[in-house]
């Protein structure tokens, strides 16, 4: 897991093991991949986590389902503030931003998806999702560097990076990860001193050898693909395609995302929080902490789409996922309790989209898990074992990725 300060510390491990003769495995890996020159054109998968879990059902409402009218007489969407999508279902007016996409056919939409598990509490579901393993406690990996691994080939120190502040569940494990709150604050070269990363690298290289001829190599191709993270590059970094992110924490993480890919370091695996959707109080409809906090997602990620445009958008997939729903009926606090099914985004050119996928049954009462939510009619491993096989080119590997697992994968790639 690379913060910053570990990054400068391998590479004085790094200049050390030089000197005795050993180059550590990440080093290794890290050449190998940068001896080839950076990584382009690889495919990269970026995970938006909502944490809190969200109200699919408010997200994407049924249409004209009057059992869930009357579950929720003050929190059902009308006129304006709901937006047809198939005849079947609706979105929240606050995700206007991402309908473009639905009708040109790159947004898909899965409904009543979850875990197995009937756990609602946050942790344990939360830790069961990013692990991909519901209702096993103590994995010692996540899907997503699970995933990374089964790719098969080396990766840059860039492979994966989460904006956060710390790695998350979903991408620790055994391969590499990054995590930072903002790029304007993490920089590979510390700027001068002793823990200069790159003056380190020089030093290694003076003295020849096979080891200082491989970082000879590798690393000038390597920094050469750092120096572009600058901060003031990272700065005055401007979106293409007239893209406008929202000033929030999650339109920066974004946009940030857009400008690690365009510079060709070799992301492959990009995670982002988006913390907030546990709603148990005055949720509100058209407007209210729900509507400002789903506007917050849809504007983000229409921006950071338009922001790829044609030249990076068929190679970038994204996908959305939360711990659980909500309730179908409103509380006593004009809110949402802790539920189960909920409603994912993927995003990308070669998603089949357009569509709902999904079975949402009747809300009655009497068809509802526990007579309160929405039943999980799709494990949330379909999902993510269709995006992550395909859009990674894992197929075959399903077992691997989730292990002890054997449903089917959907088919929304």
């Amino acid at each position: 897991m690379w913060t910053r300060r570990a990054f400068l510390r391998s590479g004085a491990l790094t200049a050390f093991a030089c000197g005795v003769g050993g180059v550590p495995g990440f080093l290794t890996r890290t050449a190998q991949a940068a001896s080839k020159g950076i990584q382009k054109d690889r495919p990269t998968l970026v995970a938006l986590f909502q944490r809190g879990a969200m109200d699919g059902l408010m997200a994407v409402q049924p249409l004209g389902d009057s059992a869930l009218q009357k579950a929720r007489p003050g929190l059902w969407l009308a006129g304006d503030s709901v937006l047809p999508l198939d005849g079947r279902f609706g979105l929240h007016a606050a995700g206007r931003p991402l309908l473009q996409a639905f009708s040109e056919g790159h947004l898909a939409v899965v409904h009543g998806v979850g875990s197995p598990d009937t756990t609602r509490s946050h942790f344990d579901a939360q830790d069961y999702m990013e692990t991909g393993t519901p209702g096993r406690k103590g994995t010692d990996s996540g899907w997503l560097n699970r995933a990374l691994g089964l790719t098969g080939h080396d990766h840059t120190p860039y492979g994966a990076v989460s904006w956060s502040p710390s790695v998350p569940r979903s991408l620790s494990g055994t391969n590499p990860a990054l995590a930072v709150e903002n790029l304007e604050e993490f920089q590979v070269r510390a700027g001068g001193g002793a823990d200069n990363l790159e003056s380190l690298y020089a030093e290694a290289t003076r003295g020849g050898g096979k080891a200082g001829q491989l970082l000879s190599k590798s690393g000038s191709d390597a920094f050469e693909a750092t120096h572009v993270l600058s901060r003031e590059n990272v700065r005055s970094y401007q979106p293409a395609n007239g893209a406008r992110y929202p000033t929030t924490p999650l339109g920066r993480s974004l946009r940030q995302v857009a400008l690690l890919i365009k510079s060709e370091v070799g992301l492959e695996v990009a995670c982002v929080e988006h913390s907030g959707w546990d709603t148990h109080v005055a949720q509100g409809t058209g407007n209210g902490p729900f509507a400002r906090h789903f506007g917050d997602l849809c504007g983000s990620i229409a921006a950071f789409w338009q922001d790829l445009g044609p030249e990076y958008q068929g190679r970038v997939v994204l996908q959305t996922m939360t711990e659980f729903g909500r309730t179908v009926a409103q509380n006593g606090s004009g809110g949402t309790d802790h539920g189960r099914g909920s409603c994912m985004f993927v995003l990308g050119s070669a998603v089949r989209g357009g569509k709902v996928y999904g079975n949402v049954g009747s809300l009655a009462t009497d068809a509802l898990e526990d007579r309160r939510d929405l039943p999980v009619t799709t494990d949330f491993r379909s999902l993510f074992s269709d995006v992550a096989c395909n859009h990674l080119k894992l197929k075959g590997k399903t077992a691997s990725l989730f292990p002890g697992w054997q449903g089917q994968p959907l088919a929304v790639m």
